[in-house]
């Protein structure tokens, strides 16, 4: 595996490989690598000839209170576990490298409609620097296919829409969450729960998988679903940012043409802001 820093120098390597004949795939990771991660890079090197990952903290995408300075950094280990999955090469730039004229100066990319609800609504600008940085990303490394975990649903949908509406040639691949034995989806934030916090983390994805049973069972009145599951989780003792049920493309309202059903939830143990999702195909009108 080589390990570069500049744009210049990664560019020169992917270009011998591009003409090589070679089918890039891309996983762009913000380092303190787990399981998950890994999940995605060997499904990269299932879809590609060579793979590139990228550790990059992009602090556009960091809001003023949140949690940047303290976000873990971990490169020599992650450097290990990527090597052992199969990356070919690892992009590690300086914000400096990413941003050289500095972030107030930064063209950005906004995505529409999309990132104006749930984490969009309760982190302005969030969106914003995950797009930003993803497309300055994807012009750099010029990837075949681009891989992202499913457990950020939201953003793989504005990552999806962005490349749709500027025509990269990237297909976007989703992998599937990846949990601990009980439920728990896993997470770099996960280290941050104490002892008790980690004992009721699993609650969050066993709320989820009840709601998506009761939809499974034919319950479609989607208000008191929400109500009721916000509610249990308030009452483990999660302060909860939203519980949505949405249509799995738009994440608007469900219609009779939507195709999938999502439902997503944000919710806080302490100080520790975890996320997660299920999805259905179902007929909600059910016809």
């Amino acid at each position: 595996m080589q390990t570069l820093t500049s744009v210049k120098a990664l560019r020169s390597a992917i270009s011998a490989e591009k003409q090589a004949g070679k089918r890039i795939a891309f996983v762009p990771t913000m380092g303190n690598l787990h399981s998950g991660h890994i999940s995605l890079i060997k499904r990269a090197t299932e879809l590609g000839d060579c793979v590139v990952a990228s550790i990059f903290v992009n602090p556009l995408q960091f809001g003023a209170n949140e949690d940047l300075d303290n976000y873990p950094r971990t490169l020599q280990e992650d450097m290990d576990k990527l090597l052992g999955a199969g990356t070919d090469y690892l992009f590690t730039p300086s914000a400096k490298e990413i941003y050289p004229q500095g972030m107030a100066l930064q063209t950005q990319v906004s995505v529409p409609d999309i990132t104006d609800t749930l984490c969009g609504a309760s982190r302005p600008g969030h969106f914003v620097g995950v797009a930003t940085v993803v497309s300055k990303l994807f012009n750099i490394v010029q990837p075949d296919t681009a891989l992202f975990g499913e457990k950020d649903f939201q953003q793989l949908a504005v990552i999806r829409k962005m490349v749709r509406d500027l025509c990269f040639d990237i297909e976007v691949v989703g992998v599937a969450t990846a949990r601990n034995e009980d439920g728990l989806a896993l997470s770099s934030r996960n280290g941050y729960l104490n002892d008790e916090q980690r004992s009721l983390a699993p609650q969050l994805h066993a709320t989820l998988q009840r709601c998506q049973q009761d939809i499974i069972a034919g319950c479609h009145d989607y208000a008191n679903l929400v109500r009721r599951c916000s509610e249990d989780l308030q009452g483990h003792g999660f302060n909860v940012d939203y519980f949505a049920i949405c249509d799995g493309t738009t994440l608007r309202d469900i219609t009779s043409q939507s195709p999938e059903i999502v439902i997503l939830v944000a919710a806080s143990l302490g100080n520790t802001r975890l996320i997660d999702n299920v999805t259905l195909t179902l007929n909600p009108a059910g016809n």
